[in-house]
């Protein structure tokens, strides 16, 4: 077979959770960089291609399409993904790996994720990339970003369950394969699913609500956007931590454990 089971690929994750736990903290920062980027690009990808969009349905099915590439980049350079990382819960619950350590991963990997989106949303902002279509790329990003930063903390908490529960899925599914196809096909489906449902992934988030901050330097893409009618007096760094970030952050981490104790118990639990 060209695939792993579903209880051997769940075996071996817990075996890969015990290798991120006990990375370097360096490793952890620059391979979590690298995913911020890797995440970041599809959400640059999904701004481009959807601005001129009217129809609400089309381009979230077009998002869709595009942003779940990402998560394949992701698993097949290496990188180190929050998201899916919570999935080391695998290998605690089979003792591979303790608490602190996974929580360690989670940090460090977290705050590497989040420069290598603020890098890659500062780039983009400030030397020229969001003035396509006349500032109308600009416009764009910046009622995404307001969107995004201004859900009530229950939508944006529990659409980052369900978010986790799919990329999770998404990165087990990938695993599953023993080629670079398969790998890529498994983790593309999930993801395709929780983005063209509107769902929420903290380090995803990350970009698509700094490009609209970072946006809101520029006095033409301001100007542009005020023309629009877009809700600038939302559009500040108080209501992305606490609106999106801390929410949809925590419900990640709910989503991505729940698949982790789900696995664990139903093909690890009670095995030598």
């Amino acid at each position: 077979m060209n695939l792993f089971t579903a209880a051997e690929t769940v075996s071996n994750y817990a075996n890969a959770g015990a290798g991120k736990a006990k990375l370097p903290i360096s490793k952890m920062l620059v391979l979590g960089i690298l995913a911020g980027m890797l995440i970041g690009f599809p959400s640059c990808v999904t701004n481009m291609a959807t601005f001129g969009i009217t129809n609400y349905g089309l381009s979230r099915m077009v998002s869709g399409l595009l942003f779940a590439f990402g998560l394949g980049t992701v698993i097949l350079t290496g990188a180190e993904l929050f998201t899916g990382n919570t999935l080391i819960t695998i290998s605690v619950l089979e003792k591979k790996a303790t608490v602190g350590g996974m929580l360690r991963n989670w940090v460090f990997v977290y705050l590497g994720n989040f420069i290598g989106s603020m890098l890659l949303a500062a780039i983009c902002a400030n030397f020229g990339w969001l003035s396509a279509g006349s500032n109308a790329l600009a416009v764009s990003s910046m009622k995404i970003a307001v969107t995004k930063s201004t859900m009530p903390f229950a939508n944006a908490f529990f659409m980052g369950v369900l978010c986790n529960i799919l990329v999770t899925l998404g990165v087990l599914m990938s695993l599953a394969g023993k080629d670079g196809v398969s790998r890529f096909i498994g983790a593309w489906v999930p993801v395709m699913f929780f983005v063209t449902c509107g769902f929420n992934h903290s380090i995803a988030d990350m970009t698509y609500c700094m490009l609209g901050l970072f946006a809101k330097n520029v006095p033409a893409y301001v100007a542009a956007a005020q023309e629009a009618g877009v809700a600038l007096e939302s559009l500040t760094w108080g209501n992305y931590l606490l609106g999106n970030m801390l929410p949809v952050t925590l419900g990640n981490i709910v989503g991505g454990v729940a698949v982790g104790v789900t696995m664990w118990f139903a093909y690890l639990r009670g095995k030598k």
